[in-house]
């Protein structure tokens, strides 16, 4: 995906900007359906739930119950991991909620792959792709993908904090100074590519990969691997291609 693709999410002007945005980004991934959902949790009150998707008004008409969605293997997954979720009719049937996906599999979510971001301060990100037929087989080609939703699900987070919730007071950004070293392993980051990848790729142990994560999230300022890619791209650090 070029740059231009993430941007026109995450700098959505409206709610239907960034449907329509969303929509566009999940077609070029060959995706008919996307969700995007914003959680804001609240001490002693409801969660919110913010949602832009084109998902099926029968579907939604035909939603699952919230002991459903307890049930449910890819949401509980998603609650308490960061790292993309895969699924298919295998994922229900060895969860023992085959008759869910049977539910939804007429509406087009036969197989897909989502992803949450969990931040601080109780807000979350839940970002999903569906289509009908099955994923790649192909692990790089299937690796792409996920790299892509990955970098998507940190701009439509972006566009959903700025678009839903009330603005904070501007704070200075610091273009942050990283090493060679440091901005290699981030474009490799971008890449998709996990830690052990990265240490054969520069020749070095999975430890000093580490280290050189913690030293970009420490000077980038960020909690997460994929919003420090975000940052740099926008500082112009690194490029996509």
């Amino acid at each position: 995906m070029l740059l231009d693709d993430y941007e026109r999410v995450s700098q959505a002007p409206t709610c239907d900007a960034l449907r329509e945005a969303l929509v566009s980004f999940a077609e070029h991934m060959d995706f008919p359906l996307v969700s995007a959902t914003l959680v804001i949790e609240q001490p002693g009150a409801p969660s919110t739930y913010v949602t832009v998707s084109n998902t099926p008004p029968a579907f939604l008409d035909a939603s699952q119950s919230l002991e459903d969605g307890r049930r449910d293997p890819v949401l509980q997954r998603l609650r308490v991991q960061s790292t993309p979720v895969i699924y298919d009719q295998r994922t229900y049937v060895e969860a023992s909620a085959a008759d869910l996906w049977e539910t939804q599999a007429p509406f087009g979510f036969r197989a897909g792959i989502g992803i949450a971001l969990h931040l601080p301060h109780g807000r979350h990100l839940l970002l999903g792709m569906d289509r009908e037929k099955p994923l790649p087989r192909r692990d790089a080609k299937l690796a792409r993908m996920l790299a892509d939703l990955n970098l998507l699900a940190v701009h439509a987070q972006d566009a959903s904090l700025r678009l839903f919730l009330p603005p904070n007071p501007p704070v200075a950004d610091v273009l942050p100074r990283l090493t060679p070293r440091e901005l290699e392993t981030l474009r490799w980051i971008a890449q998709g590519k996990s830690d052990w990848a990265i240490a054969q790729i520069l020749q070095v142990s999975e430890h000093t990969v580490d280290f050189h994560v913690r030293q970009i999230l420490k000077k980038m300022a960020c909690n997460s691997r994929h919003r420090a890619v975000l940052k740099a791209l926008q500082h112009g650090l690194i490029d996509t291609a």
